[in-house]
């Protein structure tokens, strides 16, 4: 009896050391993008002082990005499905060593539709905690510009949590200095308050060319020359 006992503490201790060796050596979610960003620089010096784009999938997907605003030096910087609490770990990776002269945002519906948890106050602390950092280690005169979070039809159950986010972190934002808000959220409703489905693809979650282009004329008044 002892030494099935003994076994059995010896088999769970192993399996729980197999376990803990796996999970540190396992890659942070989103790695591999991560490290495509790094070869591509590698390749291709990335332009000097640019607009970095950060976020999630909408930025990500945003593949014409660049042609659709010639003449400033975008970089892309989209990744996953990313949540504010991945921007936050890997701003190390894609927002400072590239000494932006200008940092935009979209992320937050994510975090809304990941966690049932996170509610409006606790996207607009999660941003708040990233206007901090990239403030530390970029400085006051770095223009931070948040492209409001967009009202998804697959997500549209979450909206007032939406408006609540997008509400607090517009005000935070006209409080500070080189710091704007743009509002794509107010574009992308119908006459009804409800999303416009022919912005959107076919999941219902990503925008279509119709979907950017709205957010191309909201937010090309706010870049930085």
């Amino acid at each position: 009896m002892k030494k099935k006992l003994l076994f059995a503490f010896l088999l769970s201790f192993l399996l729980l050391t197999v376990q803990r060796l796996a999970a540190q050596q396992a890659p942070a979610p989103f790695w591999n993008e991560i490290a495509e960003f790094k070869h591509r620089d590698s390749l291709h010096r990335p332009p000097a002082n640019p607009i970095v784009f950060v976020g999630s999938s909408s930025f990500r997907k945003w593949t014409t990005v660049q042609a659709d605003f010639p003449g400033y030096p975008i970089l892309n910087r989209g990744f996953g499905g990313s949540t504010l609490d991945d921007v936050v770990h890997y701003a190390g990776d894609i927002i400072y060593p590239y000494h932006p002269k200008q940092v935009v945002v979209y992320c937050g519906d994510n975090d809304l539709a990941a966690d049932k948890k996170v509610n409006g106050k606790k996207v607009f602390k999660k941003f708040q905690h990233l206007y901090e950092l990239i403030r530390k280690h970029l400085g006051n005169d770095v223009d931070i510009l948040y492209v409001s979070i967009k009202p998804s039809p697959s997500r549209e159950r979450l909206m007032p949590e939406m408006e609540r986010a997008n509400d607090l972190i517009r005000n935070f934002m006209a409080e500070h200095s080189h710091a704007s808000f743009v509002d794509v959220y107010h574009l992308m409703l119908n006459a009804q308050g409800h999303p416009m489905e022919d912005l959107f693809a076919a999941d219902r979650l990503h925008m279509n060319d119709k979907g950017y282009r709205i957010w191309q004329q909201a937010i090309l008044p706010y870049l930085d020359k």
